[in-house]
């Protein structure tokens, strides 16, 4: 029996090719900002090559503060009692062209306006007197002529100016090939003045549920049907992973399942499949891919105990690629059918890998917390419970039943009893995994 880790580095060995796959993709052109046919496209997507600013930022000398632009050593003399008081010049917002500073005047500067030439220091609002603009506002953008303004300090050169490309400079390296495309990038390339950026394509994964009992959910139910969970929790499984997600149903023949695959296998990256891949009598997914090359084997954890894995050689028969046919490859990764072996089989072995591959952070928060009760575990077997932690900050283990969906979906964290371990008592620390971020 395969041990967790095993079969964890098996499946990084399999899908770690395609990174390559994705970085020869070259990139294709998508907009950076709303708006537009293509408006929103970068968002979440990864940079396939490097982007340099086409301009310096911020681009020129302004403001950090509402306040007064001054020549500093005008106000080398003042101190309090003793103030300095300079005529008010033109005023200067957000969006105004510069202009010169006159000699002897302190023009009023808004946050974000460009400083006037000559200017070398901003003075903040609440340090002059008076601690508020004279006559700005209700339409008027100019102080009245005439108007005085006193300083009881001196000001540093350079006090609250946000030099010009002092975030970054023209030319230089705006964002790295392989960065993930959040809020922050987004408006820094926007804010660059960069209108497109080349991305990686997603990968293309291939999901097929498998089981002559799976109906659709809302269709009608005979006796021993069941609604098929496995698509949609997969699906946004896998689209939360940021890969593009293809969906199939096979029923439970194995020509079903190779013809899946012969029709799509060419289109995709990886084949994801659920059931049909234990030891019993219709395991249809492991009749049909087996012959392709796809190992099945047993994991020692629970639930999701038999998996298989491996790159099935599909020739346009379905077959091998026997007779002449061409031949495709493409990995495999197979999990069992029921709901709760399925998605714990994703969370330990594919998604890491999946999030990896599409730039985002491969794992789950972790933490260790002591249990609220007394557990129970297969010693020879790596168990993964659902649970809750409760007011106290320990962990409630539900039941292990690999069926108990509703009970996942009420759970925050995955708690691990790995190998060795058959009892632990309440207040024994366990690792979880948070699985409701």
């Amino acid at each position: 029996m395969r041990s967790y880790a095993e079969h964890q580095r098996a499946v990084h060995e399999l899908l770690d090719p395609l990174a390559a796959r994705l970085e020869e993709s070259g990139g294709s052109p998508v907009a950076v900002a709303a708006g537009g046919l293509r408006g929103q496209d970068a968002a979440g997507r990864v940079l396939a090559r490097d982007v340099h600013s086409p301009a310096e930022l911020p681009g020129f000398d302004n403001s950090q503060m509402d306040g007064y632009a001054v020549r500093s050593h005008e106000l080398a003399a003042a101190r309090p009692g003793s103030p300095v008081h300079l005529a008010v010049g033109p005023t200067s917002a957000a969006g105004d062209a510069p202009f010169v500073l006159a000699p002897g005047t302190a023009s009023p500067v808004m946050t974000g306006a460009a400083i006037p030439d000559g200017a070398d220091a901003v003075v903040p609002i609440e340090a002059a007197d008076p601690s508020s603009f004279i006559g700005l506002g209700a339409g008027r953008h100019d102080s009245p002529d005439g108007s005085v303004v006193g300083f009881t300090a001196p000001v540093e050169p350079g006090a609250f100016i946000r030099r010009a490309g002092s975030d970054i400079a023209a030319g230089a390296l705006l964002l790295a090939a392989g960065t993930r495309l959040g809020p922050a990038q987004l408006g820094s390339l926007a804010s660059a003045g960069v209108t497109e950026v080349p991305v990686r394509r997603r990968l293309r994964v291939l999901l097929v549920s498998t089981g002559h009992e799976l109906e659709a959910p809302g269709a009608p139910l005979s006796p021993g049907r069941i609604h098929d969970a496995n698509t949609a929790m997969l699906g946004a499984a896998l689209r939360g992973c940021g890969v593009d997600v293809v969906e199939a149903i096979a029923s439970d023949d194995a020509a079903s399942v190779r013809g899946v695959l012969e029709a799509s296998a060419p289109a995709v990256d990886l084949v994801v499949t659920t059931g049909g891949v234990s030891a019993g009598a219709f395991e249809v997914v492991r009749e049909a891919l087996a012959p392709l090359g796809v190992e099945f084997v047993k994991v020692a954890i629970q639930p999701g105990g038999p998996q298989g894995l491996g790159t099935a050689r599909i020739g346009s028969g379905g077959s091998a690629g026997a007779g002449g046919d061409a031949v495709v490859e493409v990995p495999v990764v197979s999990f069992p059918g029921n709901p709760v072996s399925a998605l714990v089989s994703f969370e330990l072995f594919l998604r890491p890998v999946l999030r990896r591959l599409e730039g985002l952070a491969p794992d789950r928060h972790r933490a260790r917390l002591p249990l609220a009760h007394d557990v129970v575990s297969p010693r020879a077997k790596h168990q993964v419970r659902r649970g809750v932690i409760d007011g106290d900050g320990a962990v409630e283990v539900g039941a292990p039943s690999s069926h108990l969906l509703h009970a996942y979906a009420q759970a925050t964290v995955l708690v691990h009893l790995p190998v060795g371990v058959d009892a632990l008592p309440a207040g024994a620390a366990v690792d979880v995994w948070r699985i409701d971020d």
